[in-house]
């Protein structure tokens, strides 16, 4: 195999990252795809940051174990509490680091408005992770964040475009903290599932950000920078999890957009 032609790792909490993994698919047609979905251990934010960072860091491991050419941390959560890690192990192989926080801040930062929403897991908002990031890129934007710890479970359980998610959004939504916005952060790779009912509650009216493919169209640039676009004509896709669910099974469709056989490896048995 061509060093182009490597897959790349993609990693996630759960499910949510396959959203990731369907617009790179999109996007960069000819690549070859490993995703680990950590299932046994979902949802990471309300976990300790030395916990998500060992869990990301045994997931690292085992996706540079693969042979991937590039890592890509298709989870807010990890992004936030481990990505000094991943980067340091990452970088014994001279393999890059992508995450979903870093393209959608400079995108923000210089393409958006001044009143900026976010939504996003506890650990997410309490890193205040997306205000630091775009407020270093342009301190003239107000970042308004916000904790909205039922979601994932709500996406999880396939309660979207429901009236149970209806009535969650809509308490969250309604907080003063996100007044007078004129934009907003799905700060989740859950959070795609509900775009449509969230831009339906606001009318329309504000910028709801598309962060899977923002995050797609940056890796897509940074491959053509760096030489790393695969030539095969015949790409593969493996999809790991850390524990498998008929739910799970059944909502993998819905995140990636088409069937996918997944594998049920462990790679935790030492922690």
């Amino acid at each position: 195999m061509k060093k182009e032609d490597r897959p790349i790792g993609i990693f996630d909490s759960g499910m949510g990252g396959l959203t990731i993994a369907k617009e790179i698919k999109r996007l960069l047609p000819y690549e070859s795809i490993i995703y680990f979905g950590d299932s046994k251990h979902l949802p990471y934010g309300d976990k300790s940051k030395e916990v998500i960072t060992e869990y990301s860091v045994k997931i690292t491991n085992f996706l540079l174990e693969n042979n991937c050419k590039a890592i890509v941390i298709a989870c807010n959560t990890a992004t936030a509490n481990s990505l000094k890690e991943v980067i340091a192990l990452a970088n014994k192989y001279n393999v890059p680091v992508y995450d979903v926080i870093s393209p959608v801040a400079e995108k923000v930062a210089f393409t958006f408005n001044q009143n900026v929403g976010v939504l996003a897991t506890k650990s997410t908002i309490s890193s205040h992770i997306y205000k630091k990031r775009i407020q270093k890129l342009n301190p003239h934007i107000n970042v308004h964040e916000l904790a909205t710890p039922l979601l994932v479970p709500v996406i999880e359980e396939g309660f979207n475009n429901h009236e149970i998610s209806s009535l969650v959004l809509k308490t969250y939504l309604t907080n003063k903290k996100l007044q007078n916005i004129d934009s907003l952060i799905l700060g989740c790779t859950h959070y795609p599932l509900i775009i449509n009912e969230v831009k339906n509650f606001y009318l329309n009216k504000i910028q709801v950000i598309d962060s899977p493919l923002i995050v797609a169209n940056y890796i897509k640039q940074d491959f053509e920078n760096k030489k790393l676009n695969s030539s095969s004509e015949s790409p593969f896709y493996e999809f790991y999890v850390s524990d498998l669910t008929p739910t799970f099974s059944k909502m993998a469709k819905k995140f990636f957009g088409t069937c996918i056989y997944l594998k049920v490896v462990d790679i935790f048995n030492t922690i």
